[in-house]
């Protein structure tokens, strides 16, 4: 019981977490710029079109979360998940090195190896994956 209820914690803190960062880029939420202020950013490191590429990512992340919170999936959602890790390692916070603290890679590894950890794991008992297979 103990490692499903671990692994349910870390579905729904990881999930959740990247729900709100697809709401931000979807919809404005928590404190987001949505689409448009989004992709306004993303045109401006290189990622064109913006908007578009802002719905993308925000879709992604929102997807992702979801799945990988339900435990619907989870190896797709860690996939979706881990999509944008890479991307954000590789088009924002690899230049800067490894340490967060400035602005490095070290959070979104971080969470690429959460997912990758949990997939390979599987989603445990309290898991949609769990009630269906």
């Amino acid at each position: 019981m103990s490692i499903a209820l671990g692994l349910l914690i870390i579905r729904l803190v990881v999930g959740l977490s990247f729900m709100a960062h697809g709401s931000q880029k979807l919809f404005g939420w928590f404190g987001g710029y949505g689409p448009k202020g989004t992709g306004g950013w993303m045109e401006s490191i290189g990622i064109k079109p913006g908007v578009a590429m802002a719905v993308l990512a925000g879709l992604i992340e929102f997807a992702g979360g979801l799945l990988f919170a339900a435990g619907l999936g989870t190896v797709f959602a860690s996939l979706l998940i881990a999509i944008t890790m890479v991307m954000a390692i590789a088009k924002v916070h690899g230049k800067n090195g490894y340490w967060n603290t400035t602005g490095g890679y070290e959070y979104n590894l971080l969470l690429l190896a959460v997912v990758v950890g949990v997939a390979l794991t599987g989603a445990g008992a309290y898991s949609i994956d769990a009630l269906l297979f």
